[in-house]
């Protein structure tokens, strides 16, 4: 399935080092962590030229970025010029806010419905738009069915994409192996973290550097690419040590030989 190395489709998503600070010394790390491209946050859409000048200076390019669903409707125009002056083609919404994540099967298909059309429009201008997971759209909705069933739903037969997040659908005691063959044709890039065994790194909210938890990450690499997985994409919440974590994680990865 896979004709590149590991490391030609592997991204690291910033929200990973935030707690570094500037983006100069974001962007450091992740050089020196072994990274070549990059997964960028809203706030980088805002100001895409400095950015691209300092991706620039440490050869490094973007795969990809999440965008909040505020920028989308309020600046969509300055939000799909970002993605040209930083050279990518794909674009996610990655979480609702706080206040919604409870919301109900009409909140969730009002939701799927608005981020079709998007969806829509951005096709049109070369880009795949999609949603990114956490746990909380695997709760029931309407009888059996979830929330991010009915996102999908709500899209109808639109371009939609789907970045799944493995390790939050583990989360919500899912089979993420099944839920990457159910979806297989709306998947176009996976996140990559890990779980920490039951009672570890509590103080990163039970999260691991990739390869240090209990995922099977040979499996679930091989799983995410079969389903359509473009960008495999480094993540960690919470890590104590933003820069050691990344370079762990881009270490494990590189060793994995699929």
């Amino acid at each position: 399935m896979q004709a590149m190395g590991n490391t030609d489709i592997l991204s690291i998503q910033l929200y990973t080092l935030r707690s570094l600070g500037d983006l100069d010394r974001v962007l450091d790390a992740v050089k020196d962590a072994g990274y070549r491209y990059v997964e960028t946050i809203g706030s980088h859409l805002d100001d895409a030229e400095n950015v691209r000048t300092k991706l620039d200076a440490r050869g490094l390019k973007v795969s990809s970025s999440h965008v909040s669903l505020a920028a989308l409707r309020e600046r969509l125009d300055v939000v799909v010029e970002a993605c040209r002056i930083l050279g990518f083609d794909q674009l996610f919404m990655p979480s609702v806010s706080p206040a919604k994540r409870h919301g109900d099967a009409a909140f969730w298909r009002a939701l799927g419905r608005e981020l079709g059309k998007i969806a829509g429009y951005m096709r049109g201008q070369g880009i795949a738009f999609g949603y990114h997971n956490h746990d909380w759209e695997f709760a029931r909705k309407e009888g059996e069915k979830t929330a991010l069933e009915l996102i999908f739903e709500a899209a109808t037969d639109g371009p939609l994409a789907w970045q799944v997040d493995i390790a939050w659908v583990v989360r919500a005691g899912a089979d993420p192996k099944e839920w990457m063959h159910r979806y297989r044709n709306r998947i176009v890039s996976a996140h990559v973290k890990d779980i920490a065994p039951q009672g570890q790194n509590e103080d990163q909210d039970g999260w691991a550097d990739v390869g240090a938890g209990v995922l099977d990450w040979h499996e679930l690499w091989q799983a995410a690419r079969a389903a359509g997985a473009k960008w495999m994409v480094v993540e960690h919440d919470k890590p104590s040590n933003p820069a050691e974590s990344a370079r762990a994680s881009c270490a494990f990865i590189s060793r994995m030989g699929i």
